[in-house]
């Protein structure tokens, strides 16, 4: 022990304070861009500095992608209900909504910082505003939600006209694959949420950052398919560059991205 700190009182933190500087600080709240394919506006996507979720301080490729997948085939998302988990910024959910999705309730871990971020995204945006006079926003909403958790609190968001069974059309994950442990819970997630409407799918939208683990991250469409889902790959693009440019392992595989449809099987869905 430092001799310089011998008799020194245990206070709050007592002799297992760690010392001023100790820990990096920690990163500022920084902001992304992303430009419609479909009008050229500019969406500016605010981003926490540091989160309890930690990954909430980036914009992912497959947000990017899966934004863009929805610019290029509207009709996924138009008149229909939109969930989105981990979203981070939200910019699918943003993009859903500005596509006149019916309903958006876009959602990550609920610290209050995080769902402040997504809202103030929203607010932002102003391809969301549906009535310049009032500043009334678009039928989108966020709210903080652990995997796995009671579905209620986000089910609750759908109002009576969608149908005698409220949950949701589409259901999004992007880039939230690289989380091993939470597969099942993402699995329990789509299951409690997604309607067995004909048409209603979840989409996965990822990419291998740890590409020694792929097998790892294409368990969780196992796992999907063990509760009964059908799975089908539906697009693939590589990127220019990888998201993190010192990420180690096959760069080819760290600049792909890969898209996925999650959807109850024929015999299951209802018209």
């Amino acid at each position: 022990m430092d001799s310089d700190h011998e008799g020194d009182e245990v206070s709050t933190g007592g002799l297992f304070a760690d010392p001023e500087g100790f820990y990096p600080a920690s990163p500022p709240p920084t902001t992304q861009e992303y430009v419609r394919k479909t009008n050229g506006a500019v969406i500016t996507l605010h981003l926490v500095g540091s989160s309890p979720s930690l990954e909430a301080n980036h914009l992912w490729n497959g947000s990017r992608v899966m934004a863009e997948h929805f610019e290029d085939h509207p009709e996924e998302v138009r008149g229909r209900t939109v969930l989105e988990i981990g979203a981070g910024a939200g910019l699918p959910s943003i993009v859903a909504a500005a596509l006149d999705a019916r309903k958006v309730v876009v959602t990550d871990y609920p610290d209050p910082e995080i769902v402040a971020t997504m809202w103030k995204n929203i607010r932002g945006c102003p391809d969301l505003i549906s009535d310049d006079e009032t500043g009334e926003l678009k039928p989108i909403v966020a709210d903080g939600y652990i995997w796995g958790a009671d579905a209620a609190p986000l089910l609750a968001h759908l109002d009576d006209s969608v149908g005698e069974e409220k949950k949701f059309d589409v259901v999004i994950l992007a880039d939230l694959l690289f989380r091993h442990s939470g597969h099942t819970s993402m699995v329990n997630t789509i299951e409690k949420t997604l309607s067995k409407r004909r048409g209603s799918k979840a989409f996965v939208v990822f990419s291998s950052y740890r590409p020694w683990l792929r097998h790892k991250d294409l368990v969780f469409f196992d796992i999907a398919r063990e509760h009964g889902f059908v799975v089908e790959k539906i697009l693939e693009r590589k990127m220019d560059r990888p998201l993190f440019k010192d990420d180690p392992g096959d760069v080819e595989v760290l600049k792909t991205v890969t898209g996925w449809e999650i959807r109850w099987p024929e015999e299951v869905a209802e018209e």
